[in-house]
């Protein structure tokens, strides 16, 4: 786990800045909402920042494979066991990515704010949440309806699929909602993935119950994931020197999601992601509202901006959200662990 995370975060400290100088050159930048007036000034700001950090994530997850030395064997270099879960979750992590890399690369090359259509977003969204769930399935990953634990409902394939189906594509455009001010996606995920280091390491030290296979592998997974996007938090923070675009958020998005189908926590990434659900809840109550009275709860959704435009600095609305997230990542964990003492996990 440490040496995925420090990997990922090294690799990507050090090639934001280079990605940086070679987006500027081909001028790859943002476009801002004409609506947006606080936020002309990030104009052109170097956008797909993404790219390094799933690269960075990838390169963290292989290296953490790597075996030098082995109290049997001694010093040789062979590999670790790639286990499927780890697998799974790159899948949706890199291909969620992907999608979101074409939606930013048809925004610059038509040099407006309008990225792929709805329709081909979705369906690319689609693909590969049905790949990972054909995978997982394949796998013979639980099926069951689970909240800290499975709760006994079993879904069956093709139910277990719909969850996937759903999960992942909503997740993925909840955190690209989010990913509106400097640095609120990257502070707010690191903090969510974090809690997967725990949950899942935790549930690999206690087998017995939760009987999950592949715990430790999950764990190696997100602590790369932490590693890279506090990393990039370092290039992305007010004012951001480069943004993650939708190839970032999507794919961070895609990484929650994922996780908490392979480690039987479905229902409480509700809770763990909660400043998501909240940024997501505001732009459906919007659209229901203007659409069936005519009017609009809030003055612009995604909520952040709602309380930009009613005079909180950029920066103020950061800081509250993230402590929105922490909030909820620590109610999370609390549950989790509750449930543990409370059935039986402490002897």
């Amino acid at each position: 786990m440490f040496s995925a995370a420090a990997v990922a975060f090294a690799l990507t400290i050090a090639l934001t800045p280079v990605a940086i100088g070679i987006l500027r050159r081909r001028s790859i930048g943002q476009f801002i909402q004409e609506e947006l007036q606080g936020h002309m000034h990030k104009h052109g700001t170097p956008t797909m920042g993404g790219v390094v950090m799933i690269g960075a994530v990838v390169a963290g997850w292989l290296v953490a494979h790597m075996r030098i030395w082995s109290p049997d064997t001694g010093w040789g270099f062979t590999w670790r066991e790639f286990q499927v879960p780890g697998l799974l979750v790159l899948v949706a992590f890199v291909g969620m990515g992907f999608i979101g890399f074409l939606d930013d690369w048809s925004k610059v090359s038509r040099e407006r704010n309008l990225g792929l259509s709805k329709r081909w977003k979705f369906a690319g969204q689609l693909a590969i949440a049905g790949l990972f769930a054909w995978g997982a399935i394949n796998y013979g990953v639980n099926t069951e309806l689970s909240f800290t634990r499975p709760l006994g409902f079993e879904l069956g394939p093709w139910l277990y699929v719909a969850l996937v189906l759903v999960m992942l594509t909503g997740a993925s455009n909840a955190v690209n909602f989010t990913d509106g001010l400097d640095g609120l996606v990257a502070g707010s995920s690191g903090l969510i993935f974090g809690a997967f280091v725990i949950m899942s390491f935790w549930q690999f030290r206690h087998p017995e119950f939760y009987g999950i296979v592949g715990n430790l592998e999950m764990a190696m997974t997100s602590a790369a994931l932490v590693g890279a996007v506090l990393a990039f938090l370092w290039w992305n923070a007010a004012p951001a020197k480069i943004i993650m675009g939708d190839t970032g958020s999507q794919a961070i998005g895609g990484a929650m999601a994922a996780l908490a189908l392979l480690t039987n926590t479905q229902l409480l990434l509700l809770v763990l992601g909660g400043l998501y659900v909240m940024e997501a809840v505001s732009v459906i109550l919007q659209i229901f509202s203007f659409r069936v009275f005519g009017k609009r709860i809030f003055k612009m959704a995604p909520i952040h901006h709602h309380f930009e435009l009613k005079g909180w600095p950029e920066t103020t609305v950061i800081i509250r959200f993230w402590i929105i997230a922490a909030l909820a990542v620590a109610l999370a964990l609390g549950i989790f662990y509750g449930d543990f003492i409370t059935n039986g996990g402490v002897g």
